[in-house]
């Protein structure tokens, strides 16, 4: 049997609107989680006092987020519909939300936005739906949760009043609102997750589960120039250097001439291996080693990026880029230098402009070249690597546009390129 394709899918929304119980819900009802599992969460979920949570707890291994009720960690699960394998990611907020979409394993696919019924659209909300749209997320869901607690139970017309409030926002914005399926659901009683139910019987689409199939596969950018950064560089005897990383554009064949920068190392492809397999190709997604002739081990290292001679990854001198404050102590102003973290570099990089700063639920100009900016806030800046780093616009290449600033052992800000100037 062939195998499924795979998405990988990140709940996201405001806290306790009831994102890890819709998760806990999902994996219950598609019989990925085992119901004596469930049992045993039930009973503990009541010693704690928590007597609704135990889809949560699903998800929430962790005993200090048992205690409080809420999500810290990030957790993945699998699951599969008729036509995909899905990889969840429940983020349970700002920092870890960006964190995981920016390792780039879980570049999300798509997002579920759960929105509680009971509490309509939050300033979280609106925060993530721009985040989702700050890190390219394409596809987005809307789950109107918790419609049992509605007044009087199960109402259209609430779902109707925070679906138009959704609409506005998400057009506002730039997603194409009238292609995203908003959903109404109960996670904690099961109506309208996996099967349909009579308490919405107004309601006439399908269930949450079942609009996952109408999701598409991204396709994958093999018509690009190659991309590869490397995670890894080693020397093998009789086999020479051997760097190691995912594709995240292009093809990389055997026998091709190949381009390292910001190393500026040219070497010729000998053999790919993956999977202890030799390939004579490989593709986007694809982890490989491969076999490289005419570089040594100490001319390339993590960071670097490996491209065809004709369209060599590009090495910013300086660039431009969108960004959001997650979660800075204090305040952001030019001079500040942190840690970028984009593909597998890591590089100081110095704010040089503040050029303007963006209302982070609208995305438009709050401020032209503010003093300095804070927690919450989106800006335009305009940024300077202190040591050769390769950058691409995220037009041009999604997967290699897009960063994490981290700072103090936390991550900062999150953003993605506009403009690249080249060194």
């Amino acid at each position: 049997m062939p195998a499924k394709p795979h998405l990988n899918l990140v709940f996201i929304g405001h806290v306790d609107h009831g994102k890890s119980t819709t998760v806990g819900r999902i994996l219950f009802d598609t019989g990925s989680i085992d119901p004596h599992e469930l049992e045993n969460l039930k009973k503990l979920a009541e010693q704690l006092g928590k007597a609704t949570f135990e889809f949560a707890f699903v998800m929430d291994q962790v005993k200090e987020e048992r205690e409080r009720g809420l999500t810290i960690d990030v957790a993945h699960k699998r699951f599969d519909t008729q036509k995909y394998y899905f990889t969840i990611i429940d983020a349970p907020g700002h920092r870890d939300f960006v964190k995981n979409m920016i390792t780039g394993t879980s570049q999300a696919d798509a997002a579920v936005i759960v929105v509680g019924a009971a509490e309509g659209v939050q300033t979280q909300t609106k925060e993530h739906v721009f985040l989702s749209r700050t890190l390219g997320v394409p596809q987005i869901i809307v789950a109107i949760n918790k419609m049992d607690a509605t007044k009087p139970p199960y109402a259209e017309a609430r779902f109707s009043e925070i679906k138009d409030e959704m609409t506005k926002l998400l057009k506002g914005i730039g997603y194409a609102a009238d292609k995203i399926p908003f959903i109404p659901i109960s996670a904690y009683k099961g109506d309208n997750v996996v099967k349909a139910s009579s308490n919405l019987g107004w309601y006439k689409g399908k269930s949450l589960v079942a609009t996952f199939d109408d999701l598409t596969v991204p396709p994958k950018p093999t018509d690009k120039p190659l991309r590869l950064p490397v995670q890894d560089v080693y020397s093998i005897t009789g086999a020479g250097t051997v760097p190691v990383g995912r594709i995240e554009t292009g093809l990389l064949k055997a026998g091709m001439k190949v381009h390292f920068m910001p190393a500026d190392k040219i070497g010729e492809v000998k053999s790919i291996e993956m999977h202890h397999e030799q390939i004579t190709q490989a593709e986007p997604g694809d982890n490989v080693g491969f076999n490289v002739r005419g570089v040594e081990k100490k001319d390339i290292r993590r960071g670097d990026v490996a491209g065809p001679v004709d369209n060599p990854p590009t090495v910013a001198k300086s660039f431009t880029a969108q960004i959001i404050v997650l979660n800075h102590p204090s305040v952001i102003t030019v001079g500040y230098t942190p840690v970028f973290h984009a593909h597998t570099a890591q590089v100081a990089c110095t704010f040089e402009e503040i050029q303007k700063s963006l209302d982070p639920k609208t995305g438009a100009t709050k401020q032209e070249k503010p003093d300095f900016i804070k927690t919450g806030d989106a800006a335009i800046v305009k940024i300077r690597p202190t040591k050769p780093m390769v950058i691409e616009s995220f037009k041009a290449f999604p997967q290699m546009g897009r960063f994490a600033i981290r700072d103090m052992g936390q991550t900062v800000a999150a953003g993605q390129v506009i403009d690249v100037e080249k060194r």
